[in-house]
């Protein structure tokens, strides 16, 4: 637990990095996610506001009792790019007790509980990957079925040939293992014991008699309601149907919702990724597919944080962040005279704090 009375930090996303990896990732994920299903953790759940074009403002937070700190993650999604940054608070004063540039966070973040819900799904003898999409989230979501998985083949799509044959040397050279381009969506996943979708798309990539029996699927590129990457239908093949943050499945999953929504399944089969680390849940024998739906959640943000606030302290990395007792403004009612005659308040401040 971090010591909340200490001063508060910056952490650089370079200190991020050589903090936090993604099995330690995994690990602070596991821990978190037992709080939450324990009941000693609660997630904030994501708020957003659209401005300008196409560009979002977004919040997402969580509080752990346990831990003594809560925070928010908060960050502006635009055309130009994103720089998250996630705040931590005493949960017993409110100070401030870090703040933490969340951008490798934020990868670490989605990739690892990923990798926690492939541990919980996949088949133990999982070792072909298919990745659809080769985006800037696709080389952590590799590593994080390898994380967890002897993974021998990776067999990867993206619409830009181009991009996906660089996309496949990234994962030869940084993580070792073979990888091939496949012409389509549909061939990357025909042979595929785990199947991650990472893309923008805002129609299904691949039909539902493409994804092999006995298979694990990942779906993490559509969290908002004008995306959708798998056909709803699957979920019928689906013997366990996973979430990291049921309520924001059920607000901003197209895919889900199109299928539940119209009375196909119930809402009440979809789990909780916390339900499943409470109940040391496994993947059910025999099962034709398995399916983690990620929409992020603050539970996860907080998790890392936390972890890496804690090893920062160890290592006495960040920066301190300079913190003065600030004067509390003081109202003091001044009237003076209005133009049209009527009588109009100001504030004045004052240095000293009333007393109470």
């Amino acid at each position: 637990m971090p010591d909340v009375n200490q001063p508060p930090v910056w952490i650089s996303e370079a200190e991020v990095v050589q903090l936090m990896d993604l099995s330690g990732a995994v690990t602070a994920l596991e821990a978190g996610f037992a709080a939450e299903g324990g009941g000693s953790a609660v997630a904030m759940h994501k708020t957003m506001a659209s401005f300008g074009a196409h560009a979002t403002l977004h919040a997402i937070g969580a509080a752990f009792e346990s831990a003594g700190i809560v925070g928010t993650k908060t960050w502006a999604h635009t055309p130009g790019g994103a720089a998250p940054h996630l705040l931590l608070f005493d949960a017993g004063d409110g100070s401030l007790a870090a703040v933490i540039e969340a951008f490798a966070l934020g990868q670490m973040r989605t990739a690892g509980t990923a990798a926690l819900a492939t541990d919980r799904l996949a088949r133990s003898d999982a070792s072909r990957l298919g990745m659809v999409g080769t985006g800037k989230q696709a080389l952590a979501q590799v590593a994080a079925v390898a994380c967890v998985r002897p993974v021998e083949h990776v067999t990867c799509f993206g619409r830009d040939r181009e991009k996906a044959a660089r996309f496949a040397q990234g994962v030869r050279e940084e993580l070792g293992l073979e990888c091939s381009v496949a012409a389509s969506a549909a061939e990357a996943v025909a042979t595929a014991d785990v199947v991650t979708f990472a893309t923008r798309a805002t129609q299904p990539v691949v039909s539902t008699k493409d994804v092999p029996a006995g298979a694990h699927v990942n779906a993490i590129g559509a969290i908002a309601l004008d995306r959708m990457e798998f056909e709803p239908d699957l979920l019928e093949r689906c013997d366990v149907v996973a979430t990291d943050s049921l309520p924001q499945a059920r607000a901003l999953s197209t895919e889900l919702r199109e299928y539940f929504d119209s009375g196909k399944g119930e809402w009440a089969s979809v789990r909780e990724v916390a339900d499943l680390v409470v109940e040391g849940a496994r993947r059910p024998v025999g099962a034709d597919l398995t399916l983690f739906k990620g929409m992020g959640s603050g539970i996860e943000d907080l998790a890392l944080g936390i972890a890496i606030l804690e090893r920062a302290r160890v290592a006495r990395l960040g920066s301190i962040i300079a913190s003065a007792e600030l004067p509390r403004p003081r109202p003091r009612l001044v009237r003076t005279p209005a133009v049209d005659g009527h009588y109009e308040a100001e504030l004045e401040r004052k240095g000293a704090p009333d007393e109470d």
